[in-house]
């Protein structure tokens, strides 16, 4: 049986029904990446210290954290590198694996760096031990399965200038 949802004049009682509902309700893991550029077209690449094997720049959001704001956050802490976003490249569901339970991952276009802002990117904390600019097949070929489908198709999405949906890596739509 449903709940009844209370009067919304009553502010006190709404707001109840409303927490009781949050409280029942799923929460997904959000991570949030960037696809980011040099003047010659190579993408840049991070290895990660707390995981095998390389990724593209950014993490998990905090929590209220929006997707965007997770990105400039993790590209200041890790890099010491501000940047405008240009918009929205990838979504994907990533169903439960491992002891994980489904997220939400994002890549942001993060556009083509100043040759400046190159020649100064280096890892700025623990979490990272080398961040590298390489040719997008080259990339492919240092990205776990996961994050490298996801990247093919952000370079698609990039090409074509609308952002996709994927399942698992794949594309849903």
């Amino acid at each position: 049986m449903r709940p009844t949802a209370p009067d919304p004049s009553d502010a006190a009682a709404w707001n109840a029904y409303l927490a009781e509902g949050n409280a029942k309700q799923a929460r997904k893991r959000v991570a949030a990446d960037v696809l980011l550029r040099d003047p010659s077209g190579r993408v840049l690449l991070v290895n990660p210290t707390y995981k095998p094997g390389w990724d593209l720049p950014g993490g998990m959001a905090e929590a209220n954290e929006p997707p965007e704001d997770t990105v400039r956050r993790e590209l200041m802490e890790e890099l010491g590198l501000r940047i405008t976003l240009l918009g929205l490249l990838i979504v994907d569901w990533v169903a439960p694996h491992g002891p994980w339970d489904d997220q939400l991952a994002f890549i942001f276009d993060g556009g083509v760096l100043q040759a400046d802002q190159v020649d100064r990117l280096r890892p700025r904390d623990g979490e990272l031990s080398e961040a590298a600019f390489v040719p997008a097949a080259e990339a492919a070929g240092r990205l776990r399965d996961r994050i490298r489908h996801r990247f093919e198709h952000a370079l698609k999405a990039l090409e074509t200038g609308r952002p996709l949906y994927l399942h698992d890596g794949g594309a849903a739509m």
